[in-house]
């Protein structure tokens, strides 16, 4: 059952509102001023609020500003219930982040319905999504922004990369942004000797080169597709009019793609101080993590050079350590395949 938590300073409209919610199958907890609303939405954690604006103690938008300043209960469905109908007054509210504007009277009917349409808004919000298009997708529906959804996805330019084709150089003007619809691309650095580190691998249905486009810089690594390769192109006019359309789409969408910062952390924290043993096997279980199908079935089929880089190590130094992963049948190697035969062992080998 939902909670609602209904803050109304006006005993009888406060009573007859939460019966009404409460014959709606909903559980109601109420308060009678802003200082009890903002404690009980503390205490209680609702699902959503319904607050009024003008109130003794602490008015509504203080409580909305109070709830933004925790991190439990800021994202809260907050809806405004009031007798004040200046368009100021609604502006100043929605800006402040409410998520609707009821102005009094109004009907049960009206409420209920502007309760039910956020409700699912926010359980839509709170699904993992996926990131790749249909995650957007299920993103863009989520907040009703159905024009930047077919803004993002209809007629799409799709480019064919070969293997070890680059899509795109570090230092380049960022003015796309890349879809993997077929293939697999990796992202990489190289130092003044031009050796390569690998700091990003991308499947079907991963976003690239966003980092640089949120930034409005330059790209900061450089894209080779991994394998025969076909992406979608989304010209940056209308990445930045996705953005700008809702800030609970960017808000999203900036979690959506940036979700992979805290792997990438782990994985130069892994370069720098893990040993050779522990790097590949590293290497190893993120190609696995990242590229296995949905039956479970995956050979790891990467020149040596790549997986090299990955690890953050020297090539024949990762031949070796990998023969000896064989000879311990943690692994095994069929016509240049790698096949992890213990992934338990591999995942947890000591540094």
């Amino acid at each position: 059952m939902k909670k609602i938590l209904l803050i109304e300073d006006n005993d009888e409209i406060r009573e007859n509102t939460a019966e009404i919610l409460e014959l709606a199958n909903y559980k109601v907890v109420t308060a009678e001023n802003g200082k009890l609303g903002v404690e009980a939405a503390l205490a209680e954690t609702p699902d959503l609020i319904v607050c009024d604006v003008m109130m003794p103690v602490l008015d509504g938008y203080g409580v909305l500003h109070a709830l933004h300043k925790n991190e439990s209960v800021k994202n809260i469905p907050f809806i405004f219930l009031t007798a004040k109908t200046e368009r100021s007054d609604q502006r100043r509210g929605m800006e402040m982040g409410a998520d609707d504007y009821i102005t009094k009277p109004f009907s049960g009917t009206e409420l209920l319905n502007a309760i039910e349409g956020r409700m699912k808004k926010a359980d839509l919000l709170k699904e993992e999504y996926t990131s790749g298009i249909e995650g957007v997708n299920k993103l863009l529906a989520a907040t009703g922004s159905k024009d930047a959804l077919e803004m993002l996805t209809a007629d799409r330019d799709v480019n064919k990369y070969k293997k070890k084709q680059v899509v795109y150089n570090e230092g380049n003007r960022a003015a796309r942004l890349f879809y993997v619809v077929k293939g697999k691309v990796k992202t990489y650095k190289t130092n003044d000797d031009g050796k390569e580190l690998v700091v990003g691998l991308y499947n079907e249905g991963d976003f690239l080169g966003y980092v640089a486009l949120l930034e409005a810089s330059s790209y900061k690594e450089t894209a080779e597709a991994m394998e025969d390769s076909e992406l979608a192109i989304i010209p940056k006019a209308d990445f930045d009019e996705l953005m700008n359309n809702s800030s609970q789409v960017a808000k999203k969408f900036i979690q959506l793609l940036a979700k992979n910062v805290v792997e990438k952390e782990d994985h130069l924290l892994g370069l720098a101080y893990n040993s050779l043993r522990k790097k590949v096997a590293d290497a190893l279980m993120s190609l696995q993590k990242k590229y296995q199908n949905s039956e479970g079935s995956f050979s790891i089929n990467i020149s040596r050079e790549n997986l090299a880089s990955i690890a953050g190590t020297a090539t024949e130094s990762l031949i070796r350590t990998l023969g000896d992963f064989r000879s311990e049948k943690l692994i095994d190697i069929k016509d240049g395949q790698i096949i992890i035969l213990n992934e338990k062992k591999l995942e947890n080998l000591l540094n």
